[in-house]
Formats: C-alpha cells, sequence, structure tokens
C-alpha cells in the first residue's frame, strides 16, 4: 500500500505547484465603482536577476476600453511627476497614497499614439495627474470651490472617469519645455487665448495642442496642461484607490 501512497502524493504535489504557478502568471481584475473594471497586472520579469530592474511591458489588445489601466505597465516613454501624490500642489497636502498613472484603456491608447508624435519631435510626455478617484474632487472643492478651476463633483470630472489628463512636455535631458506658468497655476497667463508671452511660449503651448487634438483630446480654455479624451467623456466616475507597491 505504501508503494501506491508515497507516487500519489508526489504526483499531487506537482498539480498544486502547477496550479499555483497558473494564478501567479494570471492578470487579475478586481471591480471598481459601478461595475468598471481595473487591471492590477504588476510588473513582471522575464530573464535573469541582472535584468529584473527591467519591466516587461505589457499589450493592450484585447484590453476592453474602459478598463482602468496603469499606464507605465503598457509604455516606458513616458515621464511622471504625479503632484497630488506630494504636497507640490495648490492644496498643499498629499491627496495619493502613492504615485500612479491610471486612465481607461481607450485613454492610454490614444496617449500612446500622441507621445509616439512627440517623440519624433524630440520631445516626450510628462504627467503631472491622471485618473483622480472622486472623494479626492470633492476635497479639491471645498477648497476651490470655482467650476473655472476645479470640476464639481456633484458632476464629476473626465478625471474621475479615467479620460483626462494633466501633462507637459520634457526634451531628451528631461527638461520640462517653458509653457509660460507652472502646473496648476490660476490665471489668465495660464489660458490658451493669452498671447502676452514670448513666442517660445506661445509656440510650446501649441505644440503641445495641436499634437494632442490630432490624437482625439480637447484642451479646456484655462489650463494649458489639461487635455480630455473625446471617447472617455461618457465614461462613468468612478471612485476606487490603486494598491501601493
Amino acid at each position: 500500500m505504501k508503494h501506491f501512497i508515497i507516487p500519489l502524493i508526489a504526483v499531487l504535489g506537482m498539480m498544486s505547484c502547477r496550479q499555483g504557478q497558473d494564478r501567479k502568471g494570471a492578470a487579475r481584475e478586481q471591480p471598481g465603482q459601478s461595475g468598471d473594471t481595473v487591471s492590477t497586472v504588476r510588473d513582471t520579469v522575464a530573464g535573469t536577476p541582472e535584468n529584473k530592474e527591467t519591466p516587461e511591458l505589457l499589450s493592450l489588445d484585447g484590453v476592453a476600453d474602459s478598463t482602468f489601466v496603469r499606464l507605465r505597465d503598457y509604455s516606458a516613454d513616458f515621464v511622471y511627476d504625479m503632484k497630488y501624490a506630494t504636497e507640490d500642489n495648490f492644496l498643499k497636502s498629499k491627496v495619493y497614497d502613492c504615485a500612479e498613472c491610471y486612465v481607461r484603456a481607450v485613454t492610454a491608447r490614444a496617449l500612446i499614439a500622441a507621445n509616439k508624435a512627440f517623440l519624433k519631435e524630440g520631445y516626450r510626455i510628462k504627467f503631472f495627474d491622471c485618473y483622480r478617484p472622486l472623494d479626492v474632487q470633492k476635497k479639491m472643492w471645498k477648497i476651490v470651490s470655482n467650476p473655472q478651476y476645479v470640476a464639481d463633483p456633484a458632476k464629476g470630472s473626465i478625471h474621475n472617469k479615467g479620460g483626462a489628463v494633466d501633462i507637459t512636455l520634457v526634451d531628451q535631458d528631461g527638461n520640462e519645455l517653458d509653457m509660460g506658468t507652472g502646473f496648476d497655476f490660476f490665471g489668465k497667463e495660464a489660458h490658451h487665448d493669452y498671447t502676452g508671452l514670448p513666442e517660445v511660449v506661445l509656440s510650446n503651448r501649441r505644440l503641445l495642442k495641436n499634437t494632442m487634438e490630432k490624437h482625439g483630446f480637447w484642451s479646456i480654455r484655462t489650463e494649458w496642461w489639461h487635455y480630455n479624451l473625446s471617447d472617455a467623456s461618457n465614461a462613468r466616475v468612478a471612485n476606487f484607490r490603486w494598491d501601493c507597491e
């Protein structure tokens, strides 16, 4: 009887190991608000320990447009300075637990396409903010209850839908292009229709605006850094918080 039990235990052990490997390699999705899904795939590394700092990029092929994805899982060509994960913002408060840029998959595809166009010119997109939980929107509204600058959370912002980003451009050395004002500057100098700026600034703003518009985004008059994707404007408002690593 012992001759049968020992091989059986070995077989069951191999099956358990194989199932554990399958679960570890599978992409996981968790529910967001109102039936939204959130891709929670994290960096996977192929090869030996010496290249474990280089994440294997994922593909957006087959990912539903409405799914929230972490942008850096799908492209290594962006730069990030997520202001609301620091105190360097108009709230003077850290409102994100950690710096991540989530957007809807449809927005991610458009951003990657736009960035490829910028790369041909020697620039790349730098992000200040991406998807923004509704609770954060409510906190912003309490501080600045002006719909010219902050969307009323009663209606929600396209940031809350994963279809808006706050961005600028950087050169090959990571230096920001001169856009005339800093991010979240609440004054006329940040308006697209303000022309009392040096030509180099106006040219930089035109490059950003024209390229983003060619890839399905539209701007708002008062903020040179803010861009909404038309294809995501009808998505649901969400309030999920991402996990920190």
